[in-house]
């Protein structure tokens, strides 16, 4: 079990995330990247890995460790930024993000070495798999935790819903949903292109227990990650900013998948250092 981080350890572990995500989105040139999905999860991610989750990179196949599955797996900068802050992924790895033969591409695929467990592209697909995750381990007797995040626009697909419905029928309380609820999607405003709110009723109706957060505010993190429920899953509805951090990019659709020039690269580290 690693040491956890307090609040401020993980603010600033946030920080460091974003500019490092930010280097390699600059470094894929033309290929571009997710930015604006990844920076709306910063401090969820930082969150889990600096303190929640049971995971020990010197373990990485430890049978009773917890599962991560980002079902937005677009917004992978923000698990290979989090796990390189906790000794999964080395500085070089990261350099080598979007490369002709890395591991490390614009999708995560499967790597338990490297604390991947999960291949993402197509959304909907993801919080299946977690509730198979979590049945197992709830059918074998152990303690480990499965925490899903899942993007507002992907709610779409009524793949989840069956989901979420089979994770409240077997009472799967070793079962976290994170929302990150930017309420922007590839194709516009999620209230425009399919509006899917009042999200914490739908989730209340379907038998979990919900709770809504200001996802970039780590106490409120802290606080409701320690929260436990008897006999249904957890949903945490994180509401948030895509492209959180960077002005000229909160809340614009384009950057959720776009190229940095020199220009707009050096702006926004020095937006994110604060200078």
């Amino acid at each position: 079990m690693k040491q956890k981080r307090d609040k401020i350890e993980i603010d600033a572990m946030a920080k460091r995330m974003r500019l490092k995500a930010l280097d390699m989105a600059f470094r894929s040139g033309k290929k571009g990247a997710h930015l604006g999905p990844a920076f709306s999860c910063m401090e969820i991610m930082a969150t889990l890995y600096g303190n929640i989750m049971n995971i020990d990179p010197e373990n990485p196949k430890d049978v009773n460790r917890d599962r991560f599955v980002s079902s937005k797996a677009h917004s992978v900068l923000t698990q290979y930024t989090a796990l390189n802050e906790i000794g999964f992924i080395s500085e070089e790895e990261l350099d080598t993000f979007q490369e002709n033969g890395t591991k490390f591409g614009g999708h995560p695929i499967i790597d338990l070495e490297h604390g991947m467990e999960y291949t993402g592209g197509s959304l909907g697909m993801a919080l299946s798999v977690g509730v198979g995750m979590a049945l197992d381990a709830k059918l074998k007797g152990r303690k480990n935790k499965v925490y899903i995040l899942v993007g507002d626009g992907e709610l779409d697909e009524g793949s989840n819903w069956e989901a979420i419905m089979s994770a409240a029928q077997f009472k799967l309380n070793n079962l976290v949903i994170i929302v990150d609820k930017n309420g922007l999607q590839y194709d516009g405003p999620t209230s425009e292109i399919m509006n899917i709110d009042n999200l914490q009723n739908k989730f209340d109706a379907f038998n979990c227990k919900t709770s809504v957060v200001d996802g970039h505010n780590t106490a409120e993190l802290l606080d409701v990650f320690n929260r436990f429920t008897k006999d249904c899953p957890h949903v945490i509805i994180a509401r948030t900013i895509k492209g959180k951090g960077v002005s000229f990019m909160e809340n614009i659709r384009e950057w959720h998948h776009s190229s940095l020039s020199q220009r707009q690269y050096e702006q926004a580290v020095e937006e994110v250092r604060g200078e």
